[in-house]
């Protein structure tokens, strides 16, 4: 068996799932994971597909007709998970939304040796005022040694600095 990922951007319009669906099931592949959405007006994502090693050719010829209806795919194999180590972790973050945030958060964990397993932002209206409200949600893999505690105090350090509420939280492993 192989894995592969299907990355694709394209114009957002019905049918494009079902596209993709289609062309991983032509070669009799298997769809496990994905993380599909809009996004600035495109439909983007990527797909985790298991299929004999044999067939990978043929999914890249079936990949091509959907390109041709203006999506673009990329294909790219998969890495074996050589056994995840270190605890798992949940972080939050809200605040005013303005330059600088992502990066300045991302700055300290990667100083910290943090992975980031998923990340996920977004803005949405402060009920009140209706301000813009910047929202973080990740997963983070912290190195052998590393505490929570430790993560914490780091962000709470630029917090202020940067205007946000950081929560942090045990989360499941994936």
């Amino acid at each position: 068996m192989a894995s592969v990922i299907l990355s694709v951007v394209g114009s957002d319009r019905p049918g494009l799932t079902e596209a993709l669906a289609g062309a991983v099931l032509s070669v009799d592949g298997n769809w496990l994971e994905s993380h599909l959405s809009r996004l600035g007006g495109l439909y983007v994502g990527s797909v985790l597909v298991a299929l004999e090693a044999d067939r990978v050719d043929g999914l890249a010829a079936a990949v091509r007709a959907v390109d041709a209806q203006g999506l673009e795919v990329r294909i790219a194999p998969a890495v074996e998970d050589v056994g995840v180590v270190g605890e798992p972790l949940r972080l939050s973050l809200v605040g005013q939304d303005r330059p600088g945030i992502v990066r300045q958060v991302t700055a300290i964990l990667s100083g910290l040796e943090v992975n980031i397993e998923t990340f996920e932002t977004g803005l949405s209206a402060e009920p009140h005022s209706g301000a813009q409200l910047f929202r973080m949600d990740a997963q983070l893999r912290l190195p052998p040694g590393m505490s929570a505690a430790g993560v914490q105090s780091a962000l709470e350090d630029i917090s202020a600095e940067i205007m946000v509420d950081i929560s942090l939280s045990p989360a499941l492993d994936r």
